[in-house]
């Protein structure tokens, strides 16, 4: 079970998520392509140094040197037709091709778990924003009802404040009347 730290958001007084890549957590096991022990390390370095330049450079100078040692004579372990170069690379291709189809296979796994978190992470973010503005039209109604009510108030003092002064001015009259 995943636990995810939450604290309290002071401006909303709700609860946050604070870890943000929660929703690819469930994919974490698809990040190695072909594990974690030392051989499926060594075999996806191995998949990813086959499309580097450094690779085909590399093997086109060995193979160079190859034909060039045997063509001129200096050698003749693998004379024209060079069947043991042509040996090499079949073995090459043996183990590189189901090595690369493994790696592509396994990085769109990733790919589309990583994009189903991604949707998921989307979706959340909809809904929260949705809350928000549903919370945000309930704040503004209360808004409304309590300029109303404060409007309703300042009316209703306004005219116990003319009733007050009504009252003053009849008091005043009989006091002044009673006086003369």
């Amino acid at each position: 079970m995943i636990k995810h730290s939450i604290t309290p958001n002071p401006s909303t007084n709700s609860e946050t998520p604070q870890n943000y890549n929660r929703f690819h957590l469930p994919h974490l096991h698809l990040n190695s392509v072909f594990g974690d022990d030392w051989f499926s390390l060594k075999a996806e370095a191995f998949a990813r140094f086959f499309g580097t330049p450094l690779f085909l450079v590399g093997q086109t100078v060995i193979v160079a040197i190859w034909i060039g040692l045997n063509a001129l004579g200096f050698t003749k372990f693998d004379v024209y037709p060079f069947i043991l170069l042509n040996l090499a690379f079949s073995l090459q291709a043996a183990y590189a091709a189901p090595l690369i189809l493994l790696a592509q296979t396994r990085q769109a796994d990733r790919d589309k778990a990583h994009a189903d978190a991604d949707a998921q992470h989307r979706e959340a973010l909809a809904i929260a924003s949705t809350q928000r503005q549903v919370f945000a039209e309930q704040q503004t109604g209360q808004v409304m009802e309590l300029v109303q009510q404060n409007t309703q108030l300042t009316e209703l003092v306004k005219e116990l404040a003319q009733r007050i002064e009504a009252l003053t001015l009849e008091v005043h009259g009989k006091i002044t009347q009673g006086n003369t």
